[in-house]
């Protein structure tokens, strides 16, 4: 528990600390807030629309009132008013209004000067009534214009009539219809946020209850846990879970095995060397304490080379995409290395070691480093079973595939050992030769790793064994640099 209140506390200083649940939060409430305002400026539009419809109308029918006085008397325009002006048109209490009669050239016939003329629309239909927005004396105002024609002639000139009205009730209605919407909304809201937080809470809970199941489980459990009853979004995580936990038990029973394989390998070699140090420490004869001698570096060799076949078998158990980086590799260039480096050895045999390649880079993804020990291993076998005079041949082929064939003219292995010798410590009898039997294990390790194939044929010779492995090729395209 401190372990897991003390990394928390780390994850919150380094800035890492994420709430699946704060997430989800933001991201619910977070456009709600954002829509918030921009709700609140719609409603103003449609409030400030709903405000105008019925004073419009009001407005509408005091120009068309307004044009039925218009009269034309000795070809002047006139209005016959059958009451005082102030009367008709003064008579609101919360705005003031204006009205207006000009003829076609703009001059005031009667009415309010203060109302700015306009001209009249391309069509012009009877008994239509246009409205648009102004500012008089410094004031909002809304203005309702109609243009009518002195006489029924389409070429008869245009008086124009308007009434303006400011805009005191019209944003007196609109407030209290955003309020009345509004107001709903300041209760509805932290309700809202109440209600996600509850829903989230409660949606989850799955989430602590797989918590506490997993915490509740003894260090060595490795089970898989059950998807019964667990949500459906969760259970992909479930089985990706119970993977990885099999992969990890997998890797845990390879570390016993290795573990408990090296104990029992190195124990011969180990009392062997005891042995025989022992009865070098009692010999006085020069001849017979340089054999012990010599018996002792050979057993130490041997033990050496079975500690490094050891090492590099747990090497390439390990997780080693996390260990080794992967890259392009040439595997021709490999095999030319490896050949080189083994030369001298084949030479104390008279052993013809040859490479045949394509010429050209044969591309693969891999690790450098387990490859040229998979390669090493191949060829070093080769060798160790050719007898002396005989021939190893390293061979690349590039197809869609990338192949690697080592072949060698030794005694061969019977059919029915081909499958058996890449288990660990199991070696072919009578091949009157020294190893550990590691290192085809190691190969076909390293082998799959790289997502390859390793089998082992009969050469086409009819003489000897001819080890291939099949690779996966790199199509990605080098630069003329990396060619190089």
């Amino acid at each position: 528990m401190r372990a897991d209140k003390a990394a928390s506390k780390e994850e919150r200083k380094g800035g890492q600390f994420n709430s699946l649940f704060g997430e989800i939060l933001d991201w619910m409430l977070a456009p709600l807030l954002f829509l918030w305002p921009i709700s609140i400026i719609v409603t103003h539009n449609v409030a400030d629309n709903i405000a105008n419809e019925p004073y419009d109308r009001a407005m509408a029918e005091s120009v068309r009132t307004l044009a039925r006085l218009v009269v034309l008397d000795d070809k002047a325009v006139r209005v016959d008013f059958p009451a005082p002006p102030r009367v008709l048109f003064r008579a609101d209490r919360d705005d003031t209004v204006y009205y207006q009669v000009a003829d076609h050239q703009g001059e005031v016939v009667a009415g309010d000067w203060e109302i700015p003329w306009v001209p009249p629309p391309i069509r012009l239909l009877p008994d239509d009534v246009l409205y648009r927005d102004a500012v008089i004396q410094g004031e909002e105002v809304r203005v309702a214009y109609q243009f009518m024609r002195t006489y029924p002639e389409p070429s008869s000139p245009l008086v124009l009539v308007q009434i303006a009205e400011t805009r005191n009730k019209r944003a007196e209605l609109a407030s209290r219809v955003v309020t009345g919407v509004l107001l709903p909304q300041f209760a509805i809201i932290p309700l809202a946020v109440i209600l996600v937080w509850v829903g989230l809470s409660r949606g989850i809970s799955p989430l602590n209850r797989l918590q506490g199941v997993i915490r509740r489980r003894r260090p060595t459990d490795l089970a898989p846990i059950s998807t019964a009853g667990v949500p459906e979004e969760l259970r992909p995580l479930i089985v990706a879970f119970n993977d990885m936990m099999a992969r990890l038990e997998e890797n845990l029973q390879a570390q016993q095995r290795f573990i408990a394989d090296a104990a029992h390998q190195m124990r011969t070699p180990l009392t062997g060397l005891r042995m025989q140090t022992e009865l070098a420490l009692n010999e006085s004869d020069p001849e017979m304490l340089h054999e012990a001698l010599t018996r002792i570096a050979l057993s130490t060799q041997r033990a050496s080379h079975l500690i490094n076949q050891l090492l590099t078998l747990a090497r390439a158990e390990s997780s080693s995409e996390k260990i080794y980086a992967v890259d392009r590799v040439d595997l021709e260039m490999l095999v030319r290395e490896v050949a080189l480096d083994l030369y001298p050895r084949a030479q104390i045999k008279n052993i013809d070691l040859g490479v045949e390649d394509t010429g050209w880079p044969l591309l693969i993804d891999g690790n450098p480093v387990l490859l040229r020990e998979m390669i090493m291993n191949l060829m070093d076998n080769a060798i160790k079973y050719t007898p002396v005079g005989g021939r190893v041949t390293a061979r690349t082929q590039a197809t869609e595939f990338a192949i690697l064939e080592v072949e060698d003219t030794g005694a061969g292995i019977p059919e029915e050992d081909r499958e058996r010798v890449f288990e660990r410590f199991y070696r072919v009898l009578g091949s009157g030769e020294d190893g550990s039997g590691l290192g085809l294990p190691i190969v076909r390790e390293i082998a799959e790793l790289h997502r390859a194939t390793v089998t082992l044929k009969s050469s086409p010779t009819g003489t000897g064994t001819m080890a291939q492995v099949i690779f996966p090729r790199s199509y990605t395209r080098r630069s003329t640099a990396d060619m190089a």
